[in-house]
């Protein structure tokens, strides 16, 4: 029985509020006030489409440090920052997989969400194991465009494997067509978009009730069985529709969030097959689809053994999580597309070394340091000379990971001397439970959230964009703990 072990997701705390959109936008666009309702996700100035599958993969897997059952990684992104440096593979150092863990990126079209899916389970499949399954974006858009308003930020992931499963895969089915109806030339940072009417009725009208039902059909399940569609779309009842067209009970129509974080790309498929995970009841039947270039669709049954699992936090946990944004010209930054002046100490290089990022890739990406087995004492960063009581030691420290270890701020610094691209610039003393001090940044903060003896935990983030060579370096930074809600709370939202 091959299928869903594991699940979890990631959305921004920030949620730009459409209204702002529109109001800034009033005097050129009037018609985006009829957009102009609920928010959209809004990714920080240090997270992209990375950071972000980081974060719903930890979601994921959970805090245990063994995580070696892991044999492949699929990332599915239409914006990951690198067009040629295995982006899965800064995924695989962040999580501290082994070495030998097979790691892919998947992209050029909307669908990759699936697309990934259907490679995990075929690994499954063909060699066992268990591999990971992430789809994340952060999509920019032209200014005063339907699309800044539709998109939203965030990341889903599913780890498949074979056995106990929560939810078992019945079927799937691919239709690969090339129908446009939005594309975006190498180089670009926008998308152009096709007339709405002719994406509807034309491509999502035709293409996914094929794939759907397809899927049904090699599932053995009949459409008026399905329990929960998932069809992420931003045009209005479109799900709906293609539901009827297919047979799917209305009732069965999944909540796309669209309202809450908007549409987050190639990812909001796995994110919304999470959320549902959260609340579905053994024996129900989940249907995905995806369009892009053609359409995908999967059928999985739920079975006694989702009350087995929780993921840490949940895509209802980090719904909850969100803090209200009406900066508009804030999401025009942290997007890159309005240049602030960054005054005289903005302008030093910010070049990396790269033979030194190799060297120390474990400590930088994994936030790995060491500890010395004589003394007991975590050092960071590692090294091979250790101090302490009764002279230096040499080669005694062992691996020992931070990342998802809590701490404790022991002092703290707020400044806008230095450039930042969102003062103020915080960082401070981070004490680890267990040991070890780190001088380390703290983001997703307003005032007043960090004190001394203000408790955090670690969230893989953009250090620095060296904006000269086109190079984005990354490394942990420190967020205030936010207290975790119990899930029959989150089922109830």
């Amino acid at each position: 029985m091959v299928g869903i072990i594991a699940y979890g997701g990631y959305i921004p705390r920030l949620r730009l509020e459409r209204r702002a959109v529109a109001e800034a936008n009033a005097w050129y666009a009037p018609n985006l006030a009829a957009r102009a309702k609920g928010s959209r996700a809004l990714a920080n100035w240090d997270e992209d489409s990375l950071t972000m599958a980081v974060a719903a993969a930890r979601d994921c897997l959970g805090p245990g440090e063994d995580r070696r059952h892991v044999g492949a990684v699929f990332l599915a992104s239409c914006t990951l920052p690198f067009a040629e440096r295995l982006n899965a593979g800064i995924v695989c150092e962040a999580l501290t997989l082994a070495p030998e863990t097979a790691a892919t990126d998947i992209g050029g079209t909307q669908r990759a969400g699936l697309s990934a899916l259907a490679q995990g389970l075929a690994r499954v499949r063909a060699e066992g194991g268990h591999a990971l399954v992430l789809g994340a974006d952060e999509r920019r858009a032209t200014a005063a465009s339907p699309q800044e308003l539709d998109f939203g930020d965030g990341a889903g992931a599913l780890l498949l494997g074979d056995g106990d499963v929560l939810a078992e895969c019945l079927g799937a089915a691919t239709v690969t067509a090339d129908f446009v109806d939005h594309f975006r030339e190498a180089g670009r940072e926008t998308d152009y978009a096709w007339e709405e009417r002719w994406i509807r009725d034309e491509g999502i009208g035709q293409l996914v009730p094929r794939a759907v039902t397809a899927a049904l059909a090699r599932a053995g399940v009949a459409a008026a069985a399905v329990d929960h569609f998932i069809f992420p779309t931003v045009f209005r009842k479109a799900d709906e529709q293609v539901a009827a067209r297919c047979g799917v009970p209305a009732a069965a129509v999944t909540d796309a969030l669209l309202d809450r974080i908007g549409d987050t790309g190639t990812g909001h498929v796995l994110l919304l097959l999470a959320h549902v995970l959260e609340r579905a009841k053994p024996g129900a039947v989940i249907v995905a689809a995806q369009f892009g270039s053609g359409a995908e669709a999967v059928v999985f049954r739920v079975t006694e053994a989702i009350t087995s699992f929780r993921p840490v936090r949940g895509v209802a946990g980090w719904l909850a999580r969100g803090v209200a944004e009406r900066n508009y010209t804030k999401f025009l930054s942290f997007k890159g597309q309005l240049a602030l002046e960054r005054g005289m100490r903005g302008e030093q290089d910010r070049k990396t070394a790269l033979t030194t990022a190799y060297r120390h890739r474990a400590a930088i990406l994994g936030l790995v340091g060491g500890r010395c087995r004589e003394t007991g004492r975590v050092h960071f960063p590692p090294s091979r000379l250790t101090q302490g009581q009764g002279g230096a030691r040499l080669d005694t420290q062992e691996p020992y990971k931070l990342a998802e270890r809590q701490g404790t701020v022991l002092s703290w610094s707020a400044e806008y001397l230095s450039f930042h691209r969102s003062p103020p610039h915080t960082y401070g003393q981070v004490d680890f439970d267990g040991g070890g001090r780190i001088l380390m940044e703290f983001t997703d903060v307003a005032k007043g959230d960090i004190e001394a003896g203000t408790r955090v935990e670690m969230a893989f983030r953009i250090k620095d964009i060296d904006d000269l060579r086109g190079y984005t370096r990354y490394f942990w930074k420190a967020v205030p703990v936010q207290p975790l809600q119990p899930l029959e709370r989150h089922a109830a939202e």
